[in-house]
């Protein structure tokens, strides 16, 4: 019977590991902060780029696709808002941040 008892004792004794033991408890831990960057920070990163690039290449008659799912001509673009005509006469003043995509881009962005 002790010589069960000393066998589990020497799996879960933590002394005898040496320099990585710390590491060793710690693995699940770092996995987890890898994880949690490839999957959902460097992605989210990219795509933000993306909309940047986006944004600063917006000029007048660049048709767009509204987050709404509007679809429209840019009139006039401003620092922080833009003109979008989405009929005859008809305009409507969004905010950039309000435009998804370019039109016939947007298949491309998925």
């Amino acid at each position: 019977m002790d010589s069960i008892a000393n066998f589990f004792n020497g799996l879960t004794n933590y002394d005898n590991l040496g320099i990585f033991g710390d590491l060793g408890q710690m693995w699940p831990l770092l996995f987890m902060v890898l994880l949690f960057y490839f999957i959902l920070y460097r992605p989210q990163k990219r795509q933000q780029k993306r909309r940047q690039e986006m944004f600063a290449s917006l000029k007048k008659n660049t048709k767009v696709v509204t987050v709404g799912g509007v679809y429209g001509t840019i009139t006039e673009i401003k620092d922080d808002y833009v003109r979008i005509r989405i009929a005859d006469k008809v305009e409507i003043k969004m905010t950039k941040e309000s435009i998804s995509a370019i039109a016939g881009e947007e298949e491309e962005m998925k």
